[in-house]
């Protein structure tokens, strides 16, 4: 029996979730494992834990910005902090979800990298609808159509249920993994994570 997936929930205004989805895939495919992408909002789980976004803070934003730059050469993956940011992301991920939900999770994880990449390396408003729908095109979906997913109260029932499910389960941040059960809150638990995989728990 193939060994279970690393969950992987990631908000597509999270430069932790960025860095992290270029790195993950392939740390699952040396200890023979997949990922499970599941976008979410961390709007929502801000509300649960009644906390903002660190850049929401004076004392925290200046750290937080050079720490995102950071880790982004750390890990070797192109960073260009987006001019408009955080934003919201409900709109990609409701397409993410309607992508996973009728094409399966393959396409949802190719929609979920093409547009963390154009946000984060590009300077791509996810928030701008019209940015969005050219994105789309881009990734070769059409635009009408695309705009017509995330307006649909079926994909907005569909994205508060699984931010609900991941609430739920203990999520309150992204990037935020599970593996065999055990969450791992952080780009920075990358480490933690390989360990595991290769040792089992400790």
């Amino acid at each position: 029996m193939s060994a279970p997936p690393i969950v992987f929930h990631f908000d597509f205004s999270s430069p932790y979730s960025y860095i992290a989805s270029e790195w993950v895939e392939a740390l699952a495919a040396r200890y023979g494992r997949t990922v499970d992408w599941r976008a979410i909002l961390l709007g929502a789980t801000f509300q649960v834990t009644e906390i903002k976004s660190p850049v929401a803070y004076p004392l925290k934003r200046e750290y937080s910005m050079r720490d995102f730059e950071r880790s982004a050469r750390f890990a070797g993956v192109p960073l260009k902090m987006p001019d408009n940011f955080p934003i919201p992301t409900q709109n990609a991920a409701r397409i993410f979800w309607a992508l996973r939900d009728d094409l399966g999770p393959d396409r949802a994880c190719q929609w979920a990298r093409h547009c963390l990449r154009a946000y984060f390396a590009r300077g791509v408003d996810l928030s701008d609808p019209q940015a969005l729908r050219a994105l789309a095109v881009e990734f070769g979906l059409d635009a009408d159509e695309t705009e017509m997913l995330w307006s649909d109260p079926k994909r907005k029932a569909r994205l508060k249920e699984v931010n609900d499910a991941a609430i739920a389960q203990g999520v309150f941040g992204a990037p935020f993994f599970f593996v065999d059960g055990e969450p791992f809150w952080g780009n920075d638990r990358r480490g933690q994570i390989e360990r595991w995989l290769a040792t089992g728990p400790f």
